[in-house]
């Protein structure tokens, strides 16, 4: 899905940072989010809330006789709000290397800032959290779902994860919903390949064509959309930590999400940044330029029962050994 949504640059020196390059970056950052590729999208207003009605059911049609009374097709109709919030990330960049090696900068920009700002959409609508693991922006979450299934939890002879799937299938169907797709962490497709029946044979295998159990986007038939927000185990550096969940699955038309007017760069090489230590930096006194993205985003829940998710023991985090560098969050 790609994204619509005009990019304004400000201050941006044409030899750094041209229109041409920043519209295909921030296009990626719908694909990059697991829960904007199955979601519905809806206008978002930055200055108000946004209305978004929800349907509590089908009005139900009957056949009638001629000149007979007809009958009475009701539905419950709620309406649910969102609110436009900022995601931001801040790139220091040196002088040097932004006006020397232009196409290394826009290389690096196209792999981290869309995945960046996907992981932080992702993070946020999932588990009600910032990357810092404060109170998420969103009034909504998909954690706070009351169905959820542990992994592994069903014997090998009665199914094993298979059934652990299809039973928190059969939690959304039984509280109404057609399941749509699933999002899930990277983490999810090595746990499923690896998982065996009774006899020791693979209960899922691979299949590009996307017709069989697991694929890059499909899984047991429905599609799936893989993003490291949804578990939590971003990098072995990341502040965030794994969480143990590995999918939500549920009745996506139950997802709204909305993106703001637009999505802003601004430069400087003038201002001062403080990094994670607490230390100030001067941009103008270290031949620094700083790259500042912003956007908005909206997300909310018609109904939490139209979901499931689904869990894991959590990875411990692993010491990082000397000579590790930190990958882009």
């Amino acid at each position: 899905m790609a994204s619509t949504t005009p990019i304004q640059t400000r201050g941006v020196p044409s030899q750094l940072l041209p229109p041409e390059i920043t519209a295909p970056i921030f296009d990626r950052a719908v694909e990059s989010s697991a829960v904007m590729q199955l979601a519905r999208r809806v206008p978002l207003s930055l200055t108000a809330e946004t209305a978004i009605p929800v349907s509590g059911d089908v009005p139900l049609a009957d056949w009638v006789d001629e000149a007979g009374t007809k009958p009475l097709g009701s539905t419950s109709m709620t309406v649910r709000t969102m609110r436009g919030k900022k995601v931001a990330v801040l790139v220091p960049v040196s002088a040097e290397v932004a006006m020397t090696n232009a196409a290394g900068v826009y290389a690096q920009l196209q792999r981290d800032l869309p995945t960046a700002l996907g992981r932080a959409f992702d993070y946020a609508a999932i588990h009600g959290k910032t990357m810092a693991g404060a109170k998420g922006p969103f009034e909504d979450h998909l954690t706070a779902t009351p169905n959820t299934v542990a992994l592994g939890a069903t014997a090998q002879s009665k199914g094993g994860i298979y059934a652990d799937v299809v039973t928190g299938l059969k939690s959304v169907a039984a509280a109404g919903y057609d399941t749509t797709g699933f999002v899930a962490d990277p983490l999810l497709k090595p746990e499923l390949l690896l998982a065996t029946d009774a006899t020791g044979r693979p209960m899922f295998v691979p299949d590009p064509a996307g017709q069989g159990t697991v694929s890059r986007g499909s899984l047991i038939g429905y599609p799936v959309a893989y993003n490291r927000g949804v578990g939590g185990k971003l990098n072995r550096q990341s502040s965030t930590a794994d969480t143990g969940l590995r999918a939500v699955a549920g009745d996506w038309d139950q997802a709204v999400y909305g993106v703001g007017m637009d999505i802003t760069i601004k430069t400087t090489d003038v201002g001062t940044y403080v990094d994670a230590d607490g230390h100030v930096h001067s941009a103008f006194q270290e031949n620094l330029i700083l790259m500042l993205c912003e956007a908005h985003y909206g997300f909310t829940i018609g109904d939490k029962s139209a979901f499931v998710t689904y869990t894991a023991p959590a990875i411990a985090p692993k010491a990082p050994k000397q000579g590790d560098f930190a990958l882009a969050a």
